[in-house]
C-alpha cells in the first residue's frame, strides 16, 4: 500500500497511526492510568514500592532516663537527710577522760587542808554557738565555751534532770566567777537541790546576790564524772559523795571569784583579801599543777578511779 493510500485510510479512521501506543481510547475518553514506567524495550515496568527506612536504636539510658534522673535525685535527698540527722544527733561535747585527781598527800594552809583539787588548765576562749568541743577532763573546770545571750553564761538557777544543759554553757559561768554544782543521774532529790540554792550566800568577792544577773550558782545534771556530786569554780573541783552543803559553802568562800580569768568587779579581790584557806588571787587561770588535797570532810573524798569516758552523752536527758 502506498503512503498516499495509508494517509487516506487514516483520515477515514480505518488504520491507526503508527508509533507509540496511546493510552487514550479512540472514542476520546480519559486516558487509562499507567501501570508502570516503560523500560528500554517499551514494555511496562511494575510500580516501585516506597523504601522502608530503618528504625534508629535508642540506648538504655535514653529509654529510662526519667527513671534514672528520679532515682538520682532521691539518692541525693536521702544522703542530705542522713547527714542532717547525723549532725543533729552528734554529741554537743565529748570527754577525753573522766577526771580523777591524784590522791596525794597534801600541804596544809594553816590548820585546815585546802578544799577541792586543782584541775589542769584547759585554757579559755569563746567559740561559735553550736561548735562541738572535746574537753580533756570532765567535768571541766576550764576550757573553751559559748558566748551567747541566754545560752552562755547560763541563768543562775536549779536545772532539772531533763533540762538540756551542756558544759559549753556553764563553763562561761565559771569564767565569770560563778559557782557550778553538778549532780549525776536522774535520781536526785530536787527539793534538796532547791534548798541548797537558797542557802548560797552572796558571792565572796563581788557580793553578787544569787540568781538574777549573778553568774551563779548554777545547779545542773552532768553524768560524765566519777562522783555523785561536784562543786566547781574556775580551775578547781570539789568531788562529793553526798550533797554536803557545809563543804560546798566552805569551798565557795575559799575560792569563789578568786581564780576566774574574767573579773566582773576589778579591784575587789585586792580589797577583799584572800580567804583564810585560799591561795593568793590569780589574774589568769591556774596552770597544770600537782593536785591539792580534798576537804577534811569524808564526803569530799573521791571514790575509786575512772578511765576514759567511753561514750559521753551529748547533753543530760
Amino acid at each position: 500500500m502506498s503512503k498516499e493510500s495509508r494517509r487516506r485510510q487514516r483520515q477515514a479512521g480505518h488504520v491507526p497511526a503508527s508509533g507509540p501506543t496511546s493510552n487514550r481510547p479512540a472514542s476520546g475518553g480519559p486516558a487509562a492510568p499507567s501501570t508502570g514506567s516503560t523500560g528500554p524495550s517499551g514494555a511496562a515496568r511494575a510500580g516501585r514500592r516506597d523504601r522502608v527506612r530503618p528504625v534508629a536504636k535508642t540506648s538504655i539510658f535514653q529509654r529510662y532516663r526519667t527513671i534514672i534522673f528520679g532515682a538520682a535525685i532521691l539518692a541525693v535527698l536521702a544522703l542530705v537527710g542522713a547527714g542532717l540527722f547525723s549532725a543533729a544527733t552528734q554529741p554537743a561535747y565529748a570527754c577525753t577522760t573522766v577526771w580523777q585527781p591524784d590522791p596525794t598527800a597534801s600541804p596544809r594552809q594553816g590548820a585546815s587542808p585546802q578544799p577541792g583539787y586543782v584541775q589542769p588548765d584547759m585554757g579559755f576562749g569563746h567559740v561559735a554557738l553550736g561548735t562541738k568541743l572535746t574537753y580533756t577532763y570532765c567535768p571541766p573546770a576550764s576550757g573553751k565555751h559559748y558566748n551567747a545571750a541566754g545560752t552562755a553564761p547560763l541563768q543562775a538557777r536549779v536545772y532539772g534532770p531533763s533540762d538540756t544543759v551542756i558544759p559549753q554553757g556553764w563553763v562561761h559561768n565559771l569564767e565569770h566567777g560563778g559557782l557550778v554544782i553538778l549532780y549525776k543521774g536522774a535520781e536526785v532529790d530536787e527539793a534538796a537541790l532547791r534548798a541548797l540554792f537558797d542557802a548560797i550566800p552572796e558571792s565572796p568577792v563581788c557580793r553578787f546576790q544569787p540568781g538574777g544577773q549573778s553568774p551563779g550558782p548554777v545547779i545542773a545534771r552532768f553524768d560524765d564524772m566519777a562522783w555523785p556530786f561536784a562543786a566547781i569554780v574556775w580551775g578547781r573541783v570539789l568531788p562529793l559523795q553526798t550533797l554536803d552543803q557545809g563543804a560546798i559553802l566552805d569551798f565557795y568562800q575559799a575560792f569563789g571569784e578568786r581564780t576566774n580569768p574574767e573579773d566582773l568587779c576589778p579591784g575587789a579581790r585586792e580589797s577583799a583579801g584572800p580567804s583564810a584557806s585560799a591561795p593568793a588571787p590569780a589574774s589568769a587561770p591556774p596552770s597544770a599543777a600537782p593536785s591539792a588535797p580534798a576537804s577534811a570532810a569524808p564526803s569530799t573524798a573521791p571514790s575509786g578511779s575512772a578511765g576514759p569516758a567511753a561514750s559521753p552523752a551529748a547533753s543530760p536527758s
